[in-house]
């Protein structure tokens, strides 16, 4: 079956488009801050940023709705953000603080928000997908049209336990959006290296599953794919793949140092590519903001994720008698 490729793009309003560019670039600011914490040794073990990604979570939870869950990776702040969890409580988390969202005790990869409908970021590749389908699950028995958006990566689709999850979800239509964040690389493998089959998003048409490849680099592409997933699970038709072609510029994780690709192909997608830049320049040319409305922006992000980080520091460390809380539900 040939790919295909979601080009649609929806009427987007100047609003639409100034929330788009303040959820991303809040991402954006975010994670650089938290690369320099972890530089500063204030942010310890794994750290997994989001940087070139953002117009992925950004576009799928404006395709969202209150109830609508999500459970993602490690590669979980900026999906953190997006859903609206405190940048406050997430710097925090980093941190190891008693502020933070799961008070210091899961770090990067583990937090959590009941709140917001999320639910996790998981260590373990793949480990998520059968729990999106079970939030998927819960959903479906509870006589709601929530769906469940279930964030994988192109590494994590060569696990088997995502066909085992493909494969329950269309047996029991479970309202699930199966989003593969497909950066190319993995850890440090090129998909062409690690994949066989050109495109992902086919390998859920042996369980009668559709789906279709987005352009994620453009928050634009990604809502309208997202709209259009979630009306098929909202009518009960049961799972939708999304395959988002993205592109992180950062390494795997913060120890990575990125040797398997060259620095001018990263340059090149900073320069020619980059989704909050695609933004800016429909900001800019439809007269929607002027240049130093954009800068007044930047200036208002950089002081909330500055507050973060303050917050992260003073915040002490969680008490030693944390070690024995919150062990069973």
């Amino acid at each position: 079956m040939a790919a295909r490729k979601s080009t649609r793009k929806p009427n987007t309003s100047k609003d639409e488009l100034l929330h788009y560019y303040r959820e991303m670039l809040l991402i954006r600011r975010f994670e650089e801050k938290a690369g320099q914490l972890y530089g500063m040794g204030l942010i310890g073990g794994f750290c997994h940023l989001y940087i070139g990604q953002e117009a992925v979570v950004v576009g799928l939870e404006a395709a969202a709705k209150d109830g609508d869950s999500r459970v993602t990776s490690y590669r979980d702040h900026g999906h953190m953000l997006a859903c609206g969890m405190d940048p406050g409580g997430v710097m925090a988390e980093l941190t190891g603080r008693e502020g933070g969202l799961s008070k210091g005790k899961g770090g990067s990869m583990h937090m959590f928000s009941k709140e917001k409908d999320f639910y996790g970021g998981h260590g373990i590749v793949a480990a998520q997908v059968p729990i999106g389908a079970g939030l998927a699950f819960a959903a479906k028995y509870r006589g709601s049209d929530n769906v469940c958006f279930t964030y994988f990566g192109d590494g994590a689709a060569n696990q088997g336990q995502v066909y085992e999850t493909y494969n329950m979800a269309r047996l029991w239509d479970l309202p699930v959006v199966f989003v593969i964040e497909n950066n190319q690389y993995a850890m440090g493998t090129s998909v062409q290296r690690s994949t066989k089959s050109p495109s992902l998003w086919e390998r859920g048409v042996a369980y009668g599953i559709p789906g279709e490849e987005v352009d994620g680099m453009d928050v634009l592409a990604v809502k309208a794919a997202g709209d259009k997933a979630v009306a098929h699970c909202r009518a009960g038709k049961g799972p939708y793949i999304l395959e988002v072609k993205t592109y992180r510029y950062r390494g795997h994780s913060m120890s990575d140092p990125a040797k398997y690709r060259t620095r001018e192909e990263v340059q090149k997608m900073r320069e020619e590519r980059d989704a909050i830049e695609h933004v800016r320049e429909l900001l800019i040319s439809g007269k929607h903001a002027s240049d130093d409305d954009l800068k007044a922006i930047d200036k208002e992000i950089k002081s909330v994720v500055n507050a973060a980080a303050d917050f992260a520091k003073e915040s002490p460390e969680p008490a030693l008698s944390e070690l024995y809380t919150d062990i069973y539900a």
